[in-house]
């Protein structure tokens, strides 16, 4: 219990301190994170096997003017990035997310747009719907900063439970395998207005990279806030998928389904149903 509580304590509940998401927004999603959302959906549609822009006659829905496309769960949607552009596409989208500023940003794009969108506030560790969804997505490397691995976990398995059957869940992530040969201990850059100080430290044998970033404005104003990502190994997290249910788990390197190998830009995994 000891080691247990020992390896727990690098991952408390940071997440959900939204004036951390208000204050780092600009820094974490920039102008290229939003550049490259469409290369991001083709890259989805494809790995979930799914046709890029028409739909077959068995997604059509029955209430007039309702989203016809494959009904999908974009967890940890953010700001609705990717929410945005599935729907642009036809996807009936669900997107959730804890952080009700953001919501409130992609609530007011997709009534700009016209959009169909549901965005539900709820922490994704709870958000269930058996059976509801053709796909699932989690992107932009917001997986492991759960406190436990257990709650990993539960929340691939309240995932596997929300889809239906043939349907796929995609994760996008840092894997262990690419922390460890891009690591550096400490980078400055300037980004959105802000000079930005970033340190790194391996914590528990490489299960964690903690992070702390320090952001100083115009006017000099500081703010300095440190988090741990629980890392993955591309077959520890394929083993955790299947542990879910999953029946197989493809790998990725890339959106254009490149192998996971040295040259691997992020980690993707395809869990199918």
């Amino acid at each position: 219990m000891a080691e247990r509580e020992s390896c727990n304590k690098w991952f408390d509940e940071w997440f959900n301190d939204g004036d951390f998401w208000e204050q780092y927004a600009p820094i974490m999603f920039d102008a290229k994170r939003w550049a490259e959302v469409p290369a991001v959906a083709d890259g989805i549609t494809r790995m979930a096997r799914l046709p890029l822009y028409e739909y077959p006659p068995e997604y059509k829905q029955a209430e007039a003017g309702a989203p016809g496309g494959p009904r999908t769960a974009d967890l940890c949607c953010g700001f609705g990035r990717i929410s945005l552009e599935l729907a642009r596409r036809g996807f009936a989208v669900t997107g959730v997310d804890l952080t009700p500023a953001y919501l409130d940003t992609a609530r007011d794009d997709a009534a700009y747009e016209h959009l169909e969108i549901e965005f539900v506030c709820e922490d994704v560790r709870g958000f269930k719907r058996p059976g509801a969804f053709d796909l699932a997505v989690n992107l932009y490397i917001s997986f492991g900063y759960f406190g436990s691995q257990e709650d990993d976990r539960l929340f691939a398995r309240n995932v596997y439970e929300s889809l239906k059957d043939g349907g796929c869940f995609i994760i996008e992530t840092l894997g262990k395998e690419i922390a460890v040969r891009d690591f550096v201990e400490a980078e400055w850059f300037e980004r959105a207005g802000y000079f930005v100080l970033t340190k790194y430290e391996a914590v528990n044998s490489w299960e964690g990279l903690k992070n702390r970033w320090i952001l100083i404005n115009k006017e000099g104003k500081k703010t300095d806030r440190v988090f741990t990502q629980r890392l993955y190994a591309a077959t520890e997290l394929r083993r955790l998928l299947l542990d879910a249910g999953f029946s197989a788990v493809e790998l990725y390197g890339n959106w254009e389904e490149g192998l996971y190998d040295q040259y691997a830009e992020s980690l993707i995994a395809v869990g199918r149903k």
